[in-house]
């Protein structure tokens, strides 16, 4: 029981840790440097500044939880390199995707950038994030097939 959830741990601390680096690049590159959109663009400039101080400490929240996570995995000697890293990677993309699709189409709180063909810019949003998830499916399953390996010997 103690191995599996210490396991559960080792891919929520990289999740998280993976939703917060999506979220902080996110801010800090598409919102702070190049000015392309705030979190919630359906009002005033103002809303939007307020939006993105909360998206980003959402972002650092996560970071926070998932460095606890890591330093109590670490103190059990339990961690996981390729479960932790599959699951930065997994929450990566799945931010990246849950931003790409829920924000940007179904919800429609703000778009990549405004005034160009959104496409090329969609269709590489979502490519990446697609491709960070399958990277992250593909550590976890080596690690599963390790500890398989490990568990055997």
């Amino acid at each position: 029981m103690a191995r599996s959830t210490d396991s559960g741990r080792n891919l929520l601390s990289g999740i998280l840790l993976g939703v917060g680096i999506a979220g902080f690049v996110d801010e800090v590159v598409f919102h702070q440097l190049l000015r392309w959109h705030h979190f919630y663009d359906r009002s005033t400039p103002a809303v939007g500044l307020v939006s993105d101080g909360i998206f980003h400490a959402f972002s650092w929240f996560a970071t926070v939880a998932a460095l606890f996570l890591f330093a109590d995995i670490r103190r059990r000697r339990t961690f996981e390199p390729s479960r932790w890293w599959g699951g930065i990677l997994i929450g990566c993309g799945a931010f990246q995707l849950y931003d790409g699709i829920i924000q940007h189409k179904l919800f429609g709180l703000h778009q990549i950038r405004y005034d160009v063909d959104l496409l090329p810019y969609d269709l590489t949003w979502n490519i990446i994030a697609v491709v960070l998830i399958a990277g992250g499916v593909v550590l976890l399953a080596r690690s599963r097939r390790s500890r398989g390996v490990r568990a055997d010997a």
